[in-house]
């Protein structure tokens, strides 16, 4: 008789099982076949308010990061998340400190940052609806409930900014470009890489004052960055020097919720160059001599 997975094996009598196991006696429990055995191991349950399990199996695989993931990713279904903290408040969102953890590898764990959208009673409509001409959205009702500011459309708001920048960073991961890991997204939240340096959170570029070597080394890499975007179509379209975290000698882009398609947007071209005059004015205001039509020049060569 056969199974889906083949022939059944023939089962062994008395006579077979000694010749396998010579030293066996007859009337003891013979040893586990490896493809019988696993490893089970115990967890406490969770008492502590601050503390949940993983979310990591409970969203679906489109929902979890772009592979190939770092390996400081934990995947384990027995890892526990523990809030640490918040690290930044916003108009739409606050950003938490979260560290994931299986209580049998703790020194596997890792701290994340979790950015939380407001829920509809705690948020207002900051972001302009210029920054979605261009996108297109699944329900006609929500796009609607989206125009009219209803009590709908601000629930379809925080879930669409939360979808926005988790699409934006999975896109701009795969591309190479210097942002936070998407680690997963669960509703409203977003876990992601979070960005230190020095054991600390990395600061803002505003906040630095860095040497004239590095100042040129973080303008280039910031052309860089803007040309990638530009080149796959997109703008960040909320560029500014508090929109990018210094890492000691490397810069990372964050906040992308507002990412702006340079083609389909009619004022993607407009937001293109308010990023360029935003960050230029930081530069230059600093020493470096440089001018925000020239980068616009240069962004659009290779956009077009």
């Amino acid at each position: 008789m056969t199974s889906p997975w083949g022939r059944q094996p023939s089962p062994l009598d008395p006579a077979q099982l000694s010749g396998l196991f010579p030293d066996l006696p007859p009337d003891e429990p013979g040893p586990v076949a490896p493809g019988f055995a696993f490893d089970y191991r115990a967890y406490d349950d969770l008492d502590d308010p601050s503390q949940r399990w993983s979310t990591w199996l409970q969203v679906e695989p489109l929902s979890r990061g772009p592979e190939p993931r770092p390996d400081w990713v934990v995947t384990s279904q027995g890892a526990i998340d523990t809030e640490l903290g918040i690290l930044k408040t916003g108009k739409e969102a606050d950003v938490f400190l979260l560290e994931r953890a299986d209580p049998h590898d703790p020194d596997g764990g890792v701290v994340m940052a979790a950015k939380r959208y407001r829920s509809p009673e705690h948020r207002a409509f900051h972001r302009s609806a210029t920054y979605t001409e261009g996108r297109s959205m699944k329900r006609s009702r929500d796009e609607r409930a989206l125009k009219r500011k209803s009590t709908w459309g601000r629930v379809v708001a925080a879930g669409e900014w939360a979808v926005s920048e988790w699409d934006a960073l999975k896109r701009l991961w795969t591309l190479g470009l210097p942002v936070p890991y998407p680690v997963q997204i669960d509703g409203t939240e977003i876990l992601m890489e979070w960005i230190t340096h020095d054991d600390e959170t990395a600061p803002r570029l505003a906040q630095t004052r860095p040497s004239a070597p590095l100042l040129g080394s973080y303008f280039e890499q910031l052309r860089d960055a803007m040309g990638l975007m530009v080149g796959a179509g997109l703008v960040h379209g909320d560029l500014s020097p508090y929109n990018i975290l210094a890492a000691g000698d490397r810069l990372v882009l964050i906040d992308l919720p507002q990412v702006v398609d340079l083609a389909g947007n009619p004022s993607g071209l407009d937001f293109l160059m308010r990023d360029c005059a935003n960050v230029v004015r930081w530069f230059r205001a600093r020493g470096l001599d440089v001018d925000e039509h020239e980068l616009f020049g240069d962004l659009v060569a290779r956009a077009f």
